[in-house]
């Protein structure tokens, strides 16, 4: 099965949003702190299962740029400094189908452990 590739990426730098639209119609806007707390680099996701490291204090992050990499992804540069982890065009895709779960499950834990975004 052929995964959706992306037709456009355009960041909106007053709403802190990532849009990227696809091939197969799905478009999502993926808020710059959803990304950044959810970075497929070993910082964040751990080097196996299980070890992914909850990320606090990013609500204000910004991007400062994005990169392409080959033709399977981006690099994004934040503005905290974060640039390791290739955003593949099907971890975007998979952020995008999951956000309306997967965020509001993030700020819960968050709550949960005293933390703030």
């Amino acid at each position: 099965m052929n995964r959706p590739r992306p037709l456009d990426i355009t960041l909106h730098q007053a709403s802190r949003v990532l849009e990227v639209s696809f091939d197969n119609g799905e478009q999502f806007r993926l808020p710059y702190e959803y990304l950044r707390v959810n970075s497929p680099s070993a910082e964040v996701q751990g080097h196996g299962k299980g070890q992914k490291v909850l990320v606090s204090g990013k609500q204000g992050v910004g991007i400062s740029a994005i990169e392409p990499t080959g033709h399977y992804g981006i690099l994004i540069r934040f503005d905290d400094g974060h640039a390791s982890g290739i955003f593949g065009w099907d971890t975007l895709h998979d952020l995008g189908r999951a956000y309306d779960s997967a965020w509001p499950a993030y700020l819960a834990e968050l709550e949960a452990k005293g933390l703030s975004r």
